[in-house]
């Protein structure tokens, strides 16, 4: 799973548990010019405005004082939204009887990208069923994974078909 590199996730990670915040995860997308640090974060109570002026007050002050990113970048925080991310695998085992969409580094069975039901985890193999096929994924087969909101499915929504 695409996350950012390990000695980032090392120092943002317990500024923003600190704060009494969940970390949801952490996209770190470098460019010369630039370049974008994406922070997702969470509680039990929602995620406001005031949340991630708060976040973002504090890790901008250590990322400064740290500088562990030599290149120009812009720092986002975020709530991780209805259409959530995935970065972990526990996130897959908080969410199991929703739908998820999954994409992958390489194909299986023909596929890059995988919508359906997880189904269980076990070890780090995610259990998705996707219309009555089960898929076996190795949580290091995916580039990326999404929640699939509930409204797209109700809807019948141009995620799922």
């Amino acid at each position: 799973m695409k996350q950012a590199p390990e000695h980032l996730v090392n120092l943002i990670e317990p500024i923003i548990n600190g704060l009494g915040y969940e970390c949801v995860g952490i996209d770190y997308n470098p460019h010369p010019q630039n370049g974008l640090l994406r922070i997702y974060i969470d509680s039990e109570n929602g995620i406001l405005l005031d949340d991630c002026t708060k976040v973002s007050h504090q890790i901008s002050g250590v990322l400064d004082v740290e500088d562990p990113i030599s290149s120009n970048y812009h720092l986002e925080i975020s709530s991780p939204g209805e259409n959530r991310p995935f970065f972990k695998i526990s996130q897959f085992e908080r969410f199991i009887g929703s739908t998820v969409e999954i994409n992958l580094f390489n194909p299986i069975e023909k596929r890059r990208k995988i919508i359906g039901l997880i189904q269980k985890v076990e070890a780090n193999i995610i259990f998705i069923n996707d219309k009555n096929k089960l898929f076996e994924i190795p949580f290091t087969a995916m580039s990326k994974a999404r929640l699939v909101p509930q409204y797209l499915l109700e809807k019948g929504g141009s995620h799922v078909k």
